[in-house]
């Protein structure tokens, strides 16, 4: 089968490569499937420019995939109306985070033919075959569709047990000297970056989290580094940003991979998402020596007790103690904090700006985002437990605007006064980082013209 797969634009200049759809390309293809890519992530075409070629070219089966979140939503509406209106309109398949916990409401909004939910390698494989052969969808688990009006949703796929058994993704589909200019924390001009997942999935289970994995999986460290060889060899990868949820799942496998990359000689720096309680100077000093640059740490909140009513399975003081030992070592830590979960309060806002402003150690802007109920989190089903959300609609047509804006207010302040504390919260933390830039700026200027800085390179750099 003739198939395409859509990149949705994200009206970035330089976009991440969607490593997900990449999975599924590499999936389809391995299995006899002529796959394309329509990359508008990349040339930013409009959504006219689909339908056109939905009308030119014949393709039995067309897909996105797309997260939960307020752009996301109204993207993927405006790229199913371009493919609704297509004459010649293929098999239209969405999958992500964003309909797998509600796909009623997705295939309603989007008239797409059927939702993948979960984990998408052997489910489309197994949904094409049904296409091709006239199977019944019914015997194609993990997916959802509508029939007589009424939402079929089949038994739920089970996971992949064994992931080094997943093929590669499909990178030469892809136009990789675009991805590659990503420009992570750190991370010198001379770096070409890409993405890796070292494993699926994440053993904790925070209020505001929707995952379709259950538990995790992780990947050997023989796969990680083969497949971290090839992306060296075949595209010049130097710099390597660990896409997966959380690579730092326990000390003993961060140890083990660290360990394998050191006896491997791999030259290659990288970045990964971390827990706070596992950063232990000694694990800290062997990521360091394994060419870790960069931690991004979910923190949330300072407070102990709103810690707790999310379920974070952090305490304050591990936090602090977190931060200190990765700054001690060397690593640039990323500072994740959001606002309004149950029980917090101005003064828990805050708390997380002092925090900030102590430990920050200017690598990027950091600011405070109000906590938001995706659809699929337990935040989401307390919210409409309590009144404060009525359904999905409502979510996505009402309340989730912008992820910068308060969606649903679990606080005890007024819609008003959370907005205004959060402005106050972010200009303390703004102003604080072009302080600082200008600093640096003018610092560099004096050694310039007072020591005679022949490592300069103009002011003006991108």
């Amino acid at each position: 089968m003739k198939i395409l797969l859509v990149v949705y634009d994200n009206d970035s200049y330089i976009s991440w490569f969607p490593i997900g759809l990449a999975y599924i390309a590499s999936a389809c293809r391995n299995t006899g499937h002529e796959v394309e890519i329509y990359n508008q992530d990349v040339y930013h075409w409009p959504e006219s420019h689909l339908t056109e070629l939905l009308n030119s070219t014949k393709y039995d089966v067309i897909g996105v995939s797309v997260v939960g979140g307020y752009y996301q939503y109204r993207k993927l509406l405006k790229i199913s109306e371009a493919i609704n209106q297509a004459k010649n309109r293929p098999f239209y398949i969405i999958g992500g985070h964003g309909p797998a916990p509600e796909p009623e409401y997705f295939l309603k909004k989007t008239q797409a033919d059927v939702v993948v939910i979960g984990e998408g390698e052997i489910t489309i494989v197994e949904l094409l075959d049904a296409l091709q052969t006239g199977k019944s969808l019914l015997d194609v688990n993990g997916i959802a569709f509508m029939e007589n009006q009424t939402c079929i949703i089949t038994p739920e796929r089970e996971l992949i047990d064994n992931i080094d058994e997943i093929a590669y993704p499909a990178w030469d589909l892809f136009p990789i000297n675009h991805y590659a200019l990503l420009r992570p924390v750190r991370m010198e001009n001379r770096h070409r970056c890409m993405p890796v997942l070292s494993g699926r999935g994440c053993p904790f289970t925070c209020n505001f989290c929707f995952r379709m994995d259950k538990g995790f999986r992780a990947r050997s460290p023989q796969s990680i580094i083969e497949e971290i060889k090839i992306l060296q060899k075949d595209y010049y990868i130097t710099y390597i940003a660990f896409a997966d949820e959380l690579l730092m799942s326990s000390v003993q496998r961060t140890v083990e991979l660290c360990e394998a990359f050191l006896e491997s000689k791999l030259d290659v720096k990288w970045e990964c998402n971390g827990r706070l309680n596992f950063a232990k100077p000694e694990v800290l000093k062997l990521m360091k020596q394994a060419g870790c640059e960069f931690i991004n740490y979910g923190i949330e909140s300072m407070d102990e007790q709103a810690l707790r009513n999310m379920n974070k399975a952090l305490t304050v003081k591990q936090i602090i103690t977190g931060i200190e030992n990765t700054l001690e070592s060397g690593i640039s830590p990323g500072f994740n904090i959001i606002f309004g979960n149950i029980g917090e309060t101005a003064e828990s806002l805050q708390m997380g700006v002092d925090f900030l402003l102590k430990y920050d150690d200017h690598a990027q802007m950091r600011t405070i985002r109000p906590v938001t109920p995706y659809p699929g989190c337990p935040l989401y089903y307390y919210a409409i437990e309590k009144g404060l959300l009525k359904d999905c609609e409502d979510f996505y047509e009402h309340k989730h605007l912008n992820s910068d804006l308060l969606s649903v207010n679990f606080t005890d302040l007024s819609d008003d006064e959370f907005h205004r504390q959060l402005f106050e919260a972010n200009k303390k933390l703004i102003e604080n980082y072009y302080e600082n830039a200008k600093n640096n700026v003018i610092e560099t200027a004096r050694r310039l013209y007072f020591q005679k800085d022949e490592s300069f390179r103009g002011f003006r750099q991108t």
